[in-house]
């Protein structure tokens, strides 16, 4: 019996079609978060199964657990993988500025995932306030990945602004839903062919991952749906797997969807077609 895939592996399969942010090649296509995980251990067993290059790490989260607060942080560093801030949890430009600015102190990165929030209940962003505050940010030498709709304009204003690459959600944060307007993802992927978009909320299964590369996205963040799992680093694994797979799939060409049935072996001028067609 063969052996499961292990971090090393996923990363050398991940290297033939690297992801490329803000000049810097990264080791892998999944990011991965690092909220809800049973303990600190999980969670470092988890990063490394899923060969991510990347880890999003919550400030406002992380200065509420005060000194379990700063053991997490080092935890973090002990990862060896980069370190990409977030602002979860803030709901106006204000907060997410704030937020971003001590970030960058903390973590000595200019690298961002930025999000400012609209509705409780859905998680949405307040697309006018991630504007707002992208541009501002990008002008202060921000490298800002911001969390958005699949909405072509916000996603041109997001651009203009300074962003050089697009975070919109699959579906709401911690659903699980999959791509839930994916006739809008297509259409955002064939609007802005150049730019690195990576499906951001929503993933709940590996086959979300996969059908989300598979249409050519360049990435995938999740949490969840690794973190809530009976065996974590046995999902992080299998994210990483489907990640992989659909970006192959993408890369190798996949066939077109057709309205009507077409044999794979053709019939004309076989025996058994003859016999057939005769009547014997």
């Amino acid at each position: 019996m063969n052996a499961p895939s292990t971090g090393m592996d996923i990363k050398a399969g991940a290297e033939r079609s690297a992801l490329t942010l803000y000049g810097e090649a990264l080791s892998s296509r999944m990011l991965i978060g690092t909220a809800q995980y049973p303990s600190p251990q999980v969670l470092a067993e988890a990063v490394e199964a899923s060969g991510a290059g990347i880890v999003t790490v919550s400030l406002r989260r992380e200065q509420a657990r005060g000194r379990t607060g700063e053991r997490f942080l080092q935890l973090i560093a002990d990862l060896g993988v980069r370190v990409l801030p977030n602002t979860a949890g803030c709901h106006t430009v204000k907060e997410a500025i704030t937020t971003a600015h001590m970030a960058r102190e903390l973590f000595d990165t200019p690298w961002l995932k930025l999000e400012v929030i609209a509705n409780d209940d859905t998680l949405q962003p307040d697309v006018f306030g991630l504007v707002e505050a992208a541009s501002a940010l990008c002008a202060d030498g921000f490298n800002v990945l911001p969390y958005t709709t699949e909405d072509l304009s916000v996603a041109d204003r997001l651009l203009a602004a300074g962003c050089r690459v697009l975070m919109p959600w699959g579906a709401p944060i911690g659903t699980g839903r999959g791509l839930a307007n994916p006739y809008a993802l297509r259409s955002m992927r064939a609007y802005f062919p150049d730019v690195p978009l990576i499906i951001d909320a929503g993933i709940g299964a590996p086959s979300h991952a996969a059908q989300a590369m598979e249409m050519g996205f360049d990435g995938v963040l999740l949490n969840t749906a690794i973190a809530k799992a009976a065996d974590p680093v046995r999902m992080a694994r299998a994210f990483a797997q489907a990640i992989e797979a659909g970006r192959s799939a993408y890369e190798a060409g996949l066939m077109g969807v057709r309205d009507m049935a077409q044999p794979s072996t053709p019939v004309v001028g076989t025996p058994f077609f003859d016999l057939r067609k005769d009547g014997a």
